[in-house]
């Protein structure tokens, strides 16, 4: 059993998801009358806004159609009207362009929702604004940069009535959603897990924008005022705020923020205490840590969880992925194409996992070792197992842009098919797990925390 997430299947409900039961993209709304068009506005225009917008249009639903796009920099905006200009042209919708936020919700009076996608320190502002107009509102992690900024926009998410989702995308993703339900939930595969690590590295290239910006001014850069009266000193900050304090978090927070959500998830609680080392190490004329390593500690129903994380920002070794250790086998999964494997102990017998097998929730890798086949003249050290680990694969396959099934949970969700699978709730616990990160290595030593940290 394989099942295969083509860009003509999209998800119909999270319970599908979780048993890899796909259906056509009508679900989305592609035949529905002009009367259920959702109007979209994109506010961010950077290259995560722009991931977003092409997730939506490769929908190619006209029962979701672009109407606005609002960012300070004319070059973003440029880049996303041309892609605009197409697709407004193939379905004859209008749309339009500003710089400033205040103007587009003023002027825009037929919106229903507004992706969010600028910078961390700007999400609550924006969030608040748009719920405050009645629009629902898809904002990108991390929900904010502060757990106060997080907070607002959980309380005027409830003010407002309208949708929040947080662009925690591995929530909806389909291989993660048949791991949650049927791999830990279903069949209890792994045993009782102990321990969690995981990673997210990236090569020096990818985490910095070394563009010169004298040799074409005015053409490239924002003019001086600008780039302050949105919070930035110069063209450097601006395209590298990430690394600054007050803009976000650093690479623990932009990068560990989708991975340790997950391991919230797959556990069913939020963490105890957390422990972490970091510093400046390479990047010396950034402001957050380049490098951080992370122990967190969950108590769960089945006892305690310690589960390791790291992220570097001058090697790309392994890339990015999580890895469940449990006693009867471990998961390793990734959202990365490819990636994602089930590894049964030694110790547990091959009949025990057949029944998963024949219900499709595994799959047998070709060539799995065993016991009898182990070579009798490999030199073995006392403490290791006769033979290795058996490897099972995932069978769930996407092909669509990774954050495209969220957007469809939050777009399905507005139109009263489903449920938010990361509503505002949800992201504000993960802000509260990930930014403690920063608050650990600057105190260096180990943080409590408390039950209610985790209410917005």
């Amino acid at each position: 059993m394989s099942n295969h997430l083509s860009r003509r299947q999209f998800i119909q409900t999270s319970t599908a998801i979780g048993a890899g039961l796909y259906v056509s993209g009508k679900a989305l709304g592609a035949d529905v009358p002009k009367k259920d068009v959702i109007n979209v506005a994109l506010l961010g225009a950077g290259a995560q806004g722009q991931v977003l917008m092409d997730a939506i249009l490769k929908m190619k639903s006209p029962g979701i159609r672009f109407v606005a796009v609002c960012d300070i920099w004319n070059v973003n905006r440029r880049r996303v009207m041309k892609r605009m200009k197409s697709y407004s042209k193939h379905y004859g919708y209008r749309y339009a362009d500003y710089v400033d936020y205040k103007e587009m919700l003023d002027t825009e009076k037929d919106l229903d929702a507004v992706i969010v996608a600028t910078p961390d320190f700007w999400h609550s502002e924006h969030t608040v604004a748009c719920l405050k107009k009645g629009l629902h509102v898809y904002c990108e992690k991390e929900m904010s940069n502060t757990l106060e900024g997080a907070k607002k926009m959980v309380e005027a998410q409830k003010a407002s009535g309208k949708l929040l989702q947080i662009g925690h995308q591995r929530r909806s993703n389909p291989r993660y959603q048949h791991c949650y339900n049927n791999l830990i939930k279903g069949s209890n595969l792994l045993g009782r897990i102990t321990t969690i690590n995981g990673q997210w590295n990236r090569s020096k290239a990818s985490c910095e924008d070394i563009m010169d910006w004298t040799k074409d001014p005015e053409k490239m850069k924002i003019d001086q005022a600008t780039l302050e009266k949105y919070g930035f000193k110069d063209m450097k900050q601006f395209r590298n705020w990430r690394w600054y304090k007050g803009m976000g978090g650093g690479p623990i927070v932009d990068l560990g923020s989708h991975q340790i959500d997950i391991y919230s998830w797959f556990l069913g609680c939020n963490p105890r205490s957390v422990i972490a080392s970091g510093g400046t190490d390479y990047w010396k004329d950034h402001e957050w840590y380049d490098t951080v390593m992370a122990i967190y500690e969950y108590e769960t129903k089945q006892g305690t969880v310690r589960a390791m994380y790291q992220t570097g920002t001058t090697n790309s070794s392994g890339g990015y992925f999580e890895n469940f250790m449990g006693d009867k086998g471990t998961l390793m999964v990734s959202e990365s194409a490819g990636r994602g494997s089930v590894y049964r102990e030694n110790w547990v017998l091959e009949e025990e996992w057949q029944k998963w097998v024949d219900k499709g929730y595994i799959t047998k890798s070709e060539g799995l070792p065993a016991k009898k086949d182990a070579d009798e003249d490999a030199v073995l050290d006392v403490r290791e197992g006769s033979y290795a680990p058996a490897e099972y694969k995932i069978p769930v396959k996407m092909d669509v842009p990774y954050h495209q099934p969220h957007l469809v949970n939050f777009f399905n969700t507005v139109r009263g098919t489903e449920k938010l699978n990361c509503p505002g709730e949800i992201g504000y616990e993960t802000a509260a797990t990930v930014l403690k990160v920063n608050e650990a290595v600057a105190q260096k030593k180990r943080l409590e925390f408390k039950p209610e940290d985790f209410h917005a």
